[in-house]
């Protein structure tokens, strides 16, 4: 097989190596990879016959690697197939080709086809729709005939209770009672044979359709058996020539098994080459190229990190063996800076949280506004901080020193009676003057934190905002958050369906920079104690106009 190993077009010596690796989830990409990325993006414009394919959106992901006679050059992969195809020259080939046309895959696939093709048929068989319609036709007849039987019983019982209106003789009341039982036997005996006849159809369709589920259990069984089949093909390695398939590095997960498409990914895939032919790793970045899906959000060129559903697991064990980044979402910035309180009183205070502080504990042991909350007011009760903002967002936080106000803070959130305004700067600029995004949300069950627009699974959200200031393709802009989703103004800003401009250093929906440009500037609400209407509101470290 050829080369995939591309050198750089251009000189590089003045560019410096990075010290460690990149840690994959969240990064800022090397300027090698910005010039292996743009040479892949020249490539990809040459390919007209791809056109479509990639106006619709796909992900690439360049490796710089270091060959061992020291030449440094990078490796180019696309996520899934492109073109139908697993394999193309400029791009390292996969893991696993599950298309090969005699590999077992196929073969098998090609078998449940046929078994897919054999149910169609049964579901559209004459038989079955004519057992299906005479069974309907039983249903109906047997609901018919039961009903008028059932009037014939109540008329004769009424023609019976006007006799005994009557005196009569011993003979005549026996006679009666004679007559009543007959009757009912008469209605029981016909339901017994309405009923038989509404069994017999049910077991032709029933008989017809046992071999339909048959086949689809068979079907189910085949496919998880050539998935699994599948995932064990794909022999990971890692710096250290460790191997591990699929199904063992997904075994510890909470999803206990491999997405479907693990282990197609571009980031696998060029670190897997690199391994296979004793490429150094040196730094990797992906991007997006086309136009964004329509649940989750990706824009044209835009650099992002890697997925965790589906490649958190595998690329935890690619790494093992190389120097790489700490997560810098780890770093605990803030240990020393003093907690910012604008207000405070005997029950709840208002505080100015700095952008890169949790507002609550994480899974590691960083800082948080909580934590520090639980130092000076060791005697508070109750959860304390009353909504949160993200760890990236500056700005207003509401904090409740005792339980009971915390529950009517809460309550007041729930019923929108906490009014709220953020300032962020946008990447891009809004035509409209103002207006308001209703989109969905929910989050990305293989990418959390990411959240995605779904009209079937999502939360309703609602965000009303209002353009302050046009400025050299940037927009400040006052959101007004009418619920509180998670990523809520972040996805809002930058779906195609919201505003389509992402906020400026919002690495997850749009571009990082030196920080998130989102700060939660206003509060108004109503004291928990004194019924007074308190209102604060700090401007964002970012320039911003004034406004009313």
């Amino acid at each position: 097989m050829e080369s995939k190993f591309h050198t750089f077009a251009q000189p590089i010596q003045s560019i410096p190596l990075p010290e460690r690796f990149t840690y994959p989830f969240h990064y800022t990409p090397h300027p090698l990879c910005v010039i292996a990325a743009e040479e892949t993006q020249a490539y990809l414009k040459e390919r007209t016959e791809w056109r479509e394919e990639l106006q619709a959106g796909k992900m690439f992901g360049v490796l710089v690697v270091r060959t061992p006679a020291g030449e440094v050059g990078y490796l180019a992969a696309f996520s899934g197939n492109l073109a139908g195809k697993n394999v193309h020259p400029f791009f390292v080939p996969p893991i696993y080709d599950l298309l090969q046309p005699d590999g077992f895959f196929r073969q098998e696939e090609e078998q449940i086809n046929e078994i897919n093709a054999h149910i169609r048929i049964l579901q559209t068989s004459p038989a079955l729709k004519e057992a299906r319609f005479r069974l309907k036709h039983a249903i109906e007849f047997t609901d018919l005939m039961l009903q008028s039987a059932k009037m014939l019983v109540k008329e004769r019982k009424r023609d019976r209770d006007l006799c005994r209106q009557s005196p009569l003789t011993e003979e005549e009341a026996a006679l009666l009672i004679k007559k009543s039982q007959r009757t009912n036997a008469e209605y029981k005996q016909m339901k017994k044979e309405m009923q038989a006849f509404v069994e017999e159809e049910q077991a032709t369709v029933n008989q017809l359709e046992q071999e339909i589920e048959q086949l689809k259990q068979e079907r189910k069984r085949r496919s998880a058996a050539l998935q699994r089949k599948l995932f064990e093909q794909f022999r990971i390695l890692n710096a250290r020539g460790e191997v591990k398939d699929l199904c063992e590095l997904f075994a510890p997960t909470y999803q206990g098994a491999p997405p479907a498409g693990a282990g197609e990914c571009a980031a696998p895939k060029l670190l897997q080459y690199a391994y296979q032919h004793q490429l150094e790793p040196i730094a990797m970045a992906e991007f997006w190229w086309g136009d964004s899906p329509k649940t989750e959000i990706r824009h044209h060129g835009y650099y992002y990190p890697a997925c965790k559903g589906k490649c958190e697991p595998i690329l935890n064990h690619m790494l093992l063996g190389l120097r790489v980044d700490e997560n810098p979402l780890l770093a605990d910035a803030h240990r020393e800076t003093k907690l910012d309180i604008l207000y405070e009183d005997d029950y709840l205070l208002i505080v100015n949280k700095p952008a890169g502080m949790l507002s609550v504990p994480g899974k590691g042991d960083a800082d948080s506004v909580y934590h520090r909350l639980r130092i000076l007011y060791p005697e508070a009760t109750g959860p304390i901080i009353v909504h949160r903002l993200d760890m990236a967002t500056s700005g207003l936080l509401l904090a409740a020193k005792t339980k009971e106000v915390h529950q009517n803070l809460q309550a007041q959130f729930k019923n929108r009676t906490i009014q709220k305004r953020y300032i962020a700067l946008l990447d891009g600029e809004v035509p409209q003057d103002e207006g308001e995004i209703r989109l969905p949300l929910c989050p990305d069950p293989l990418d959390r934190p990411r959240q995605i627009v779904s009209e079937e699974f999502g939360k309703p959200a609602l965000t009303h905002y209002r353009v302050l200031e046009r400025t050299s393709g940037k927009t400040l802009i006052a959101f007004y958050p009418q619920t509180g989703r998670t990523h809520q103004l972040r996805v809002h800003a930058a779906h195609p369906q919201g505003l389509h401009c992402p906020i400026l250093g919002d690495e997850l929906y749009g571009r990082k920079a030196e920080r998130l440009y989102l700060h939660a500037e206003y509060l108004a609400f109503t004291h928990p104690i004194t019924s007074e209407r308190i209102e604060i509101q700090k401007s964002p470290a970012f320039p911003r106009r004034s406004m009313p």
